[in-house]
């Protein structure tokens, strides 16, 4: 298997719900590991929390979370957005319906100045999400 690169999204506490939201969206196969089943001793209430996460969707896509590890803290900001660009128009405006559902639209899903169709929101989780509609040159 080549190299690849793979989104990993820090949570602060509600892993779970974002990477079973992220299913919903995405499909494929989602497997969690949590603070607990990895025997951590200092974990006390964080033992249920998201150690490890990683959807694998069949389309090839990718993403990792976890929940803030005890003793750490959760510093979010705005130097990380997930990008997601296709040519398929309806896969990826269902993919944005869902994602922008219950977030906020920074940038409306509409064609842009160079051409392909764009929007950038931020989920209810607030992670920043950039969707990218190729559009083919016109012949």
């Amino acid at each position: 298997m080549p190299s690849r690169l793979n989104p990993y999204i820090s949570f602060d506490g509600d892993a779970r719900q974002a990477m079973e939201f992220y299913k919903t969206i995405f499909g494929g196969t989602l497997t969690m590991s949590t603070f607990g089943d990895f025997g951590e001793k200092e974990a006390g209430d964080a033992a249920d929390k998201i150690m490890h996460s990683m959807l694998e969707a069949d389309n090839g896509f990718t993403l990792m979370g976890a929940d803030t590890p005890p003793g750490m803290g959760h510093k979010p900001g705005n130097n990380i957005s997930v990008s997601v660009s296709g040519e398929d128009d309806a896969e990826l405006r269902g993919y944005w319906d869902k994602l922008s559902a219950g977030g906020t639209v920074s940038v409306p899903m509409e064609k842009q100045m160079w051409g392909d169709v764009f929007g950038m929101c931020t989920d209810r989780f607030g992670i920043t999400w950039l969707v990218n509609i190729n559009q083919q040159p016109q012949a």
